[in-house]
């Protein structure tokens, strides 16, 4: 087992702990195998009696399997709805329910971890950095793919502007409409 499948189990418990209502949710679950795939990455949690992840093994047949898209790690980062709204889950219901409600709600808080190492104040101040730079990086992303989106349909031939596509449109309509009268006139002769 490499110290990637130890480190997550780790860190999900360390997010449980910190939420008493998610350890107590999840032991209703206890024993049961989940698998998560991420292309080519397979995770084998089982949950414990405390409600807690452990390490799963690949022989153990999983009672819900997760599959999650290729590009998780970035969507993770820029938009974490659209992961849970891209996974895909089989399986127990029950336990894909509850699997799904603890991942979703489920919150990191980034700041007392801080200030266990560097105290209150500083943590504060840090973690007040960290929201300025996340909020600054998802605007510039923003401007960024709408600025790749003006280029392609304006300035390149890429794709075809919108007012040329709805031109285009009105004149088929136009043909159509005169074609229509063509043959009406054709037929009454």
């Amino acid at each position: 087992m490499n110290a990637f499948h130890r480190l997550v189990p780790a860190a999900l418990n360390h997010l449980i702990l910190a939420e008493p209502w998610a350890q107590e949710r999840l032991r209703s679950c206890a024993g049961r195998h989940a698998l998560i795939q991420a292309g080519p990455l397979d995770l084998h949690l089982l949950v414990d009696s405390d409600g807690l992840f452990q390490p799963g093994s690949a022989e153990q047949s999983p009672a819900v399997t997760i599959s999650l898209p290729i590009d998780t790690p970035i969507r993770f980062l820029t938009d974490r709805k659209s992961v849970f709204q891209a996974a895909k889950l089989s399986g127990s219901a029950d336990f894909a329910e509850t699997l799904a409600f603890v991942f979703r709600n489920l919150r990191w808080d980034v700041e007392a971890d801080l200030a266990n190492y560097v105290g209150d104040i500083p943590a504060h101040r840090l973690e007040m950095v960290r929201h300025t730079l996340g909020r600054q990086a998802r605007e510039s992303f923003a401007r960024l793919f709408t600025n790749l989106a003006e280029y392609a349909s304006e300035d390149s031939d890429w794709i075809m502007p919108r007012r040329e596509l709805e031109a285009f449109g009105r004149e088929v309509d136009v043909l159509r409409d005169d074609l229509a009268r063509l043959e009406k006139r054709l037929n009454r002769l």
